[in-house]
């Protein structure tokens, strides 16, 4: 990507506070890790053998381990367009080369996720978690996704909601692109529109701690609130889908 090109890319920066918390065990062990091991559960038909993964919005290279763990790639590709936790993510990639038993293949681009510098059906999953409302060129996005991905490939998704993301907390520490933020229900139209195959049991709606800004589950903890499902606002989503073949 040349200097005149990434100067074009629609891009929302993080606050220094957003990307310090990209960092904690929080981040690591309550949402990542959470999210990777819900996701896996949701996956209802057997991947190849040392998938090639590509982590969009990778960040800091956290997901890197987590991922190797769960499902044994033989490739995974990080891709990000803030320098600085490219970096970061090359000494997590070091890392895992140097202490798993498997180590897969890594390779590190920077990029914007509306424009892949990836070939066509090139990747078994994609991995997008907590990048797609940072995205400002959501449709380009996903039509990217299905475009690398194989027949039969599968788009790993989870999201916060505009729930979450327009909370006064969320909003006081962190950037995001307001205009583009989405219900649960209408990420999961634009998955379908965009030509990705699920069905409910590939979907799940977690509503976790983190997850309440208003008050991080302390009224349900009190024993004073008792949101049902189907009644209360949706935070996060999460969906396995499938490219068709």
């Amino acid at each position: 990507m040349s200097a005149s090109e990434s100067n074009r890319v629609p891009f929302v920066p993080e606050t220094a506070f957003g990307i310090w918390f990209l960092r904690t065990h929080t981040w690591e062990h309550h949402v990542l890790r959470v999210a990777i091991d819900d996701l896996k559960r949701l996956i209802d038909h057997r991947l190849p053998d040392a998938p090639a993964i590509v982590d969009v919005g990778c960040g800091q290279g956290k997901s890197f381990r987590l991922l190797a763990e769960a499902f044994a790639p033989g490739r995974i590709v990080g891709i990000d367009y803030h320098e600085a936790s490219l970096d970061k993510a090359a000494q997590a990639a070091r890392e895992c080369e140097a202490r798993l038993p498997a180590r897969p293949e890594f390779e590190l681009l920077r990029g914007d996720c509306a424009s892949l510098p990836l070939p066509t059906a090139s990747a078994d999953i994609v991995f997008c978690h907590q990048t797609f409302h940072h995205l400002v060129e959501q449709e380009r996005a996903l039509a990217e996704f299905h475009r690398v991905l194989k027949p039969g490939g599968i788009l790993l998704f989870a999201e916060s909601t505009e729930a979450y993301i327009r909370s006064w907390v969320i909003r006081l520490l962190f950037r995001h692109p307001m205009q583009v933020q989405k219900s649960a229900d209408g990420y999961l139209a634009m998955i379908r529109d965009a030509g990705f195959q699920f069905t409910n049991r590939n979907v799940s709606l977690p509503y976790l701690w983190w997850s309440r800004a208003t008050d991080f589950g302390l009224f349900e903890r009190l024993g004073l609130h008792h949101p049902k499902v189907g009644k209360r606002r949706e935070t996060l989503v999460n969906v396995a889908a499938v490219k068709a073949a």
